[in-house]
């Protein structure tokens, strides 16, 4: 149960990090590096989460069902 909070978690940081470059790209007019760090944190994330999600299949922590 707590994989699943953690995976939710991050997936909401990582929209909020979307929005944010997104506001930042539309207030700096794509001239500022604020954009570009929203996006690498974005960007970050991803990959921390794709990292968990294979650790945690790895550990046994979460496994695949048939639908």
């Amino acid at each position: 149960m707590l994989i699943k909070i953690v995976v939710i978690l991050m997936l909401l940081l990582i929209f909020a990090s979307l929005g944010s470059s997104l506001v930042f790209m539309i207030r700096d007019q794509g001239r500022g590096p604020r954009a570009v760090k929203a996006l690498t944190v974005r960007i970050a994330l991803s990959v921390s989460l794709f990292l968990l999600l294979m650790l945690a299949y790895a550990t046994g922590l979460i496994t695949p069902h048939g639908l």
